[in-house]
């Protein structure tokens, strides 16, 4: 077995996968994926694909894929770009064209360009120096600033009824106001009283890949599951069953929804944690750790 197949393996089975679950996460076949762990290429599709299925597979079990290919790319078969360079360098040189006068005046126009252009700049910034220097003081605006100008707009006098209705105005505007202000404070209230559930912090369990939260004061347990990328998404309860029907690998745009009332326990799988956000009764919750694969662990524990 390769010393790269070797590495890998081992991070799988860290990670606790089997090769079914890779083949599920990675969408690459599983003879593919054996052949990777033995180092077997001969039976890829072709050179470009062991590269782009040992990045896929270094992705899914937590490994820096371009670490990976540069530390062992001595054990990888070359691509075709490799393989024709080789063919270029072993090849026989060819007479060099020696370069005439056309040649050297081509090399040399960019130059020359660069150089009219920063002429052209020195000479336009000269004369806008030369005008504004020849302006004299009666090119001034002689007209009045704005603030020495007189308002010559007549302003109409409020006669007795407008003064009333005016004042009948302002109140009612002042009532409207007062009533919605008594509207949002019981509004608020109602809110405080009700907002009782509460998520403890996330405890990080031995295996480092776990984290256990507790969901308390509420009367349901509804999960959703916001998708921004690849990943791998499953829901167990405590016997460690799949609870959700639909386990698999979600892409961006999609959203999971179960509903886990009638559990006190879920354990929620994330392949890529950081493409996926997670709510609990559409709250948002706060990872305790930044592990990209990791066990999100709900105790629900009802009043």
């Amino acid at each position: 077995m390769a010393e790269l197949g070797t590495r890998l393996k081992e991070a799988r089975l860290s990670k606790g996968y089997s090769l079914d679950d890779l083949q599920e996460i990675t969408k690459i076949q599983k003879r593919y994926l054996i052949g990777i762990e033995e180092g077997n290429y001969s039976i890829m599709p072709g050179s470009f694909y062991v590269r782009a299925f040992i990045k896929q597979y270094a992705d899914a079990v937590g490994l820096n894929a371009e670490e990976i290919l540069e530390m062992y790319k001595s054990e990888l078969p070359g691509t075709p770009n490799n393989q024709v360079s080789q063919s270029m360098t072993n090849s026989p040189s060819r007479r060099k064209v020696s370069k005439g006068p056309s040649t050297k005046m081509m090399e040399a126009m960019p130059k020359i360009i660069v150089g009219l252009f920063i002429i052209v700049i020195i000479v336009v910034i000269w004369v806008l120096m030369q005008n504004r220097n020849s302006a004299g003081p009666n090119d001034t605006d002689s007209t009045n600033p704005p603030e020495m100008q007189y308002d010559t707009k007549v302003k109409p006098i409020d006669t007795d009824k407008e003064k009333e209705n005016k004042k009948a105005q302002t109140k009612d505007k002042q009532e409207s106001t007062d009533s919605k202000d008594s509207a949002k404070e019981t509004t608020d209230e109602n809110q405080t009283e009700e907002g009782k559930q509460l998520i403890s912090a996330g405890t990080v369990e031995a295996d480092g890949a776990t984290t256990s939260y507790t969901l308390t004061g509420a009367e349901t347990f509804k999960i959703r599951i916001e998708v921004s990328g690849p990943t791998f998404i499953g829901i167990r309860n405590q016997q460690q069953q799949e609870i959700l029907t639909d386990t698999r690998v979600y892409n961006a745009g999609e959203v999971v929804e179960f509903d886990a009332t009638s559990q006190n326990y879920a354990r929620i799988r994330l392949g890529n944690s950081t493409q996926a956000k997670v709510y609990i009764n559409d709250e948002s919750l706060t990872y305790a750790q930044q592990a990209v694969t990791q066990n999100i662990v709900i105790n629900f524990n009802k009043e």
